[in-house]
């Protein structure tokens, strides 16, 4: 447990400047989502309103989907994401598209919460931490460190392929590829768990108790 503890730290440092790189291009859509937020018009602002009341019209009126679809939803959603993500890396020339991809995630964030505290205030703000924020403290280093290891393994592959050593391996760092996404696909279950067991059961119950009245 230790020298694998160890292993990560070291592997943190080695790659350092582009995990920070991959965080800066994450908030970066986190603020241009907000940004979109503030430069949308009044109709543009009320029509896309329009379908979020109706979405806690089915809350209050306990039609929307059980937790065990929104788990199941939530999970497939980010193996599909993941799986994007890694196929990419391998691609070497699908590079451009992690950033693409990673800065999208952000921003459907920062849109997200965005939106949600500019129509509805303070309330939005408590609705935003109990609906977005617990599955989001899992999902958004999951997806940094999906971004990153597709960076580096591209640029390992790119190393290899324009090395005089044209018989280095290439199995070994493949190997620990796969072992690194599956495992953060093991801890996207847990993001699921707790967006369909925990924050959707939160979101339920203060739109509930709140936004009914």
């Amino acid at each position: 447990m230790y020298n694998k503890r160890t292993l990560l730290i070291d592997h943190v440092k080695e790659h350092a400047t582009i995990y920070i790189f991959m965080t800066i291009l994450f908030l970066t859509g986190i603020i241009f989502g907000a940004v979109i937020v503030n430069s949308m018009n009044f109709i543009q602002k009320q029509d896309l309103f329009f379908y979020l009341e109706r979405f806690f019209g089915e809350i209050t009126a306990d039609e929307q989907a059980g937790n065990t679809i929104i788990l199941k939803n939530s999970f497939f959603y980010h193996v599909k994401y993941l799986f994007i993500l890694f196929v990419l890396g391998l691609s070497v020339i699908g590079l451009p598209a992690v950033w693409i991809l990673l800065f999208i995630k952000g921003m459907i964030v920062g849109f997200s919460v965005g939106f949600i505290v500019n129509q509805l205030g303070m309330q939005g703000l408590f609705l935003a931490s109990l609906s977005i924020a617990p599955q989001n403290l899992l999902v958004i280093p999951i997806y940094i460190a999906a971004g990153s290891l597709s960076m580096i393994f591209s640029l390992t592959l790119l190393g290899k392929l324009f090395s005089r050593k044209i018989s280095q391996p290439v199995l070994q760092p493949l190997g620990k590829y796969v072992i690194a996404f599956s495992s953060l696909i093991a801890v996207s279950l847990a993001a699921a768990v707790l967006e369909a067991y925990v924050a959707n059961e939160a979101m339920e119950m203060f739109i509930k108790s709140f936004y009914k009245q």
